[in-house]
């Protein structure tokens, strides 16, 4: 039996798993959306392209899922751009289908064309950097193939955004309804084996050394190994710091955990490293400029270090390792954790991690080197609001990061989602309007004023579809860190950071949700009693000084 092509795609799409796809409809990608008024796949109108991707990216991170998103051709598929670029950086699962001019005006100055033929937008080109795989589909003979690619990169252990472009008069024509039996739909996992070897030296080193640590990046919350680290660390007594991106690879309101590690923290984590450890066990993290403070040589200075990471092009990245282990983070500290339990290993006294934070801070203040002033006291309070507030754990979409990083202590419970691809602003609402979609638990969207108004739009998308989403705006009429930029290292030339904000309160309003304004610690709690956090929608303001910046450096 022969079906329309645009039915393959949208079966296609089911059997990934695709629950919900988010976009905008256009002339030329109409044959797609009229499939999916059948299909059980939930669609969901965007104001925006660029957070439709956005949205399929949260919808990936949060379901562990494909994320989908769809677009019309021309403007449509650019406007994708920087949010499959954002997909590509953090690995995140999420396919675009985008429509395309009819074949047969190709180079003819067809309305939205971007073939690339006769000066017209080369779509391919566009993506091809950003995406694991990208086809402008102009046959149907080869369309089984193309899928089968495109399952592959979306279903493998390291996966990564696909755009499949479909000319209109490809999505009419017909096709045999089996072609879709030639598309391999299960997932695929290479996990390499774990040298026996290499858990016999990483023991070695542990027992020599005097006082190690774990370094924890987003490998171990990719490759769901937190269980075994959470065990491997109590078990021998080694306390944890975690880069940005992997804050809750071990719950970090336990005794062992040192919090966050990277040049927008508290330095607790760094101070820890190098003034105590010995030993760094580095699982799944990358030493990126946040993480290793601008690749400072002196955090393992005089220390051994051993490296494990499934992705080769991280081992030894910045620095070298005494151990270097290239395998599946699951496997690897699965394989640690049984060797530790069959060898009977001691553990080791215990280390009193509170007793040293509260001693580096001492010293930290002592120094003038206090990263939030006094005038940052009721952002704390709002972080520390919300660990009470929320024991049944919360999803946090954060493009502020430096505020959450900080203040707030991310649980077994909870994800946390701070925004360090591309780091694009507008990111946070959009994502976590595609996480809520996904997943029931609380979803907060952090923010600041300046990447608020590039994405406000969406809360319509929330509201349309009756969304719960919890919006945290952080307001100090400014882009914070440009401006605390040109204050630090530009004599305070300010120029093209400050801005007049509308009235939020009006706005949120016009949307038809709830607003808030926190100005301070005394009437935080009063103003946010009557919101319904898990069933409503609400824009949470929060008043911050424009002179006032956290005090780290951004200079290179």
């Amino acid at each position: 039996m022969k079906v329309p092509v645009s039915q393959i795609l949208v079966r296609f799409l089911e059997k990934l798993g695709v629950g919900t796809i988010f976009g905008i409809p256009g002339s030329h990608i109409l044959p797609v959306y009229d499939r999916l008024y059948d299909s059980p796949i939930r669609s969901i109108l965007v104001k925006h392209e660029q957070a439709a991707a956005f949205m399929a990216g949260g919808y990936a991170r949060a379901s562990g899922e494909v994320g989908a998103c769809i677009t019309t051709a021309g403007p449509g598929a650019t406007n994708l751009v920087t949010g499959i670029a954002s997909a590509y950086s953090d690995n995140l699962p999420v396919i675009a289908i985008t429509g395309e001019a009819p074949t047969h005006i190709f180079g003819k100055g067809g309305l939205q064309e971007s073939s690339g033929e006769g000066g017209s937008v080369d779509q391919v080109a566009m993506f091809t950097g950003i995406t694991r795989y990208h086809r402008l589909i102009e046959r149907t003979d080869y369309l089984g193939s193309v899928l089968n690619q495109a399952a592959k990169y979306l279903l493998s252990g390291t996966p990564g955004p696909v755009v499949l472009s479909v000319p209109y008069n490809v999505q009419n024509e017909l096709v045999e309804e089996s072609l879709l039996e030639e598309v391999a739909f299960a997932r695929s996992y290479c996990e390499p084996v774990v040298p026996a070897e290499s858990i016999e030296q990483t023991l070695a080193l542990i027992r020599a050394a005097r006082r190690p640590m774990i370094l924890a990046g987003y490998g171990c919350i990719l490759a769901g190994a937190r269980e075994s680290l959470s065990h491997i660390s109590e078990r021998l007594n080694i306390p944890v710091a975690s880069s940005l991106k992997a804050k809750g690879a071990i719950d970090e309101r336990s005794a062992l955990s040192l919090g966050s590690l990277g040049v927008t923290s508290g330095g607790h984590a760094m101070r820890y490293m190098e003034q105590e450890a010995d030993l760094v066990l580095m699982l799944g993290a990358g030493f990126n400029e946040r993480t290793s403070y601008v690749w400072d040589k002196r955090l393992l200075a005089g220390k051994k270090l051993i490296q494990v990471d499934s992705n080769p092009q991280q081992l030894e990245k910045v620095f070298r390792a005494d151990l270097v282990v290239h395998t599946d983070l699951g496997p690897y500290l699965g394989a640690l954790e049984a060797a530790i339990e069959a060898q009977r290993i001691t553990p080791r006294e215990p280390v009193d991690v509170d007793a040293f934070v509260k001693a580096a801070q001492r010293a930290i203040d002592a120094a003038g080197e206090t990263i939030f002033s006094r005038q940052f006291d009721h952002v704390k309070a709002f972080y520390r609001w919300l660990e009470e507030q929320f024991p049944e754990g919360l999803v946090m979409f954060d493009d502020n990061i430096v505020f959450a990083q900080n203040f707030y202590r991310v649980s077994r419970k909870d994800r946390f989602y701070p925004n360090t691809g591309i780091s694009a602003l507008g990111h946070a609402v959009p994502a976590a309007i595609g996480a809520a979609c996904a997943i029931g638990k609380p979803m907060f969207a952090l923010l600041g004023d300046g990447g608020f108004q590039m994405c406000a739009m969406e809360i319509m998308t929330a509201v349309n579809y009756d969304i719960p989403l919890n919006i945290v705006l952080f307001n100090n009429d400014t882009m914070g860190l440009i401006r605390k930029n040109q204050h630090q290292h530009y004599h305070d030339r300010f120029i093209d950071c400050d801005f007049v904000n509308p009235d939020y309160a009006v706005l949120a309003k016009s949307f038809g949700i709830r607003h808030v304004r926190v100005e301070s610690e005394e009437d935080l709690a009063e103003r946010l009693s009557g919101l319904d956090f898990r069933r409503g929608i609400n824009l949470i303001e929060v008043l911050i000084d424009r002179d006032a910046y956290p005090n780290y450096s951004s200079r290179r």
